[in-house]
């Protein structure tokens, strides 16, 4: 035994590396949490032991994903919420610390995509992506904050892009990707401004992910082969390769990281 044993030794805390990365006893909420991406963060947050509440315009959905977690005896809660609505917001937070009595991690996953050329977007079309991915998701970290300063601790985690770095190809979404890159600087602004009172607020940038979306898209399928093309790691990301990070993001193991974006695009951005 080292002389003076320190938490390298001994664990912080006296929890081991993988303890670190346990939510037994913690609340958390994944907004578009009824499918895709935010139905694998569900689950993943779920299987690491908090309680979930899963966040869906579509209620049925919703609730389909928290019968899933329910099988796996997860404690879990489905909200059926329009994001982009501030009233909406205000009331599945407010549901969800009803149900378990606080909120620790809030996951604002949902999120919306048009492909259009620029020069043909229209003003309807820019408004409801951004209303949606970059407002909806300012006043819900705002909502969700005001409940996390209470104790002083809380783990904010937004769904931004690689086209935050990037302009992906061929397909054209000027909307999508402007409003993914203002994600990643509120992300930074909201980290440097809340950090002395205990929230840590990160973004994730998924790259090209295997969803329904793309499967069931005549119009995308085309386009699979020219994206992995582009990729490194030689195929398109599946929603279980973002499962491991979500789970580091919002749990203990992670304390020190905030304003970060995590890219996972099997290198996409590299090139």
């Amino acid at each position: 035994m080292p002389a003076v044993p320190d938490d390298v030794y001994s664990g912080v805390a006296g929890k081991n590396v993988l303890d670190r990365f346990r939510l037994d006893g913690k609340t958390a909420l994944v907004t578009g949490g009824g499918q895709g991406i935010g139905r694998a963060f569900a689950h993943a947050l779920g299987e690491a032991g908090a309680k979930v509440a899963v966040v869906d315009l579509d209620r049925d959905r919703a609730e389909s994903v928290a019968d899933e977690l329910a099988d796996k005896g997860v404690d879990c809660l489905a909200c059926q919420a329009d994001v982009a609505d501030p009233a909406a917001i205000e009331g599945f937070v407010g549901e969800v610390v009803k149900e378990f009595g606080w909120l620790d991690i809030a996951v604002n996953n949902a999120g919306v995509n048009l492909n259009s050329a620029a020069e043909e977007t229209t003003m309807e079309e820019w408004d409801m992506v951004h209303n949606l991915n970059i407002r909806g998701v300012f006043l819900a970290c705002q909502q969700e904050a005001r409940v996390m300063f209470a104790r002083g601790y809380g783990k904010i985690v937004n769904t931004a892009s690689m086209a935050s770095l990037i302009v992906p190809h061929p397909q054209k979404q000027v909307s999508y990707n402007v409003s993914k890159g203002a994600v990643v600087t509120l992300t930074r602004t909201l980290a440097a401004e809340w950090a002395d009172r205990g929230i840590r607020v990160n973004c994730m940038s998924p790259g090209i992910i295997r969803t329904a979306l793309i499967d069931e898209s005549e119009a995308l399928a085309p386009l699979v082969k020219e994206w992995v093309s582009a990729i490194p790691a030689g195929r398109i990301g599946e929603v279980t390769d973002l499962q491991g990070a979500i789970v580091y993001l919002a749990s203990e193991a992670s304390d020190y990281m905030t304003g970060h974006n995590l890219v996972i695009e099997g290198g996409q951005t590299l090139w």
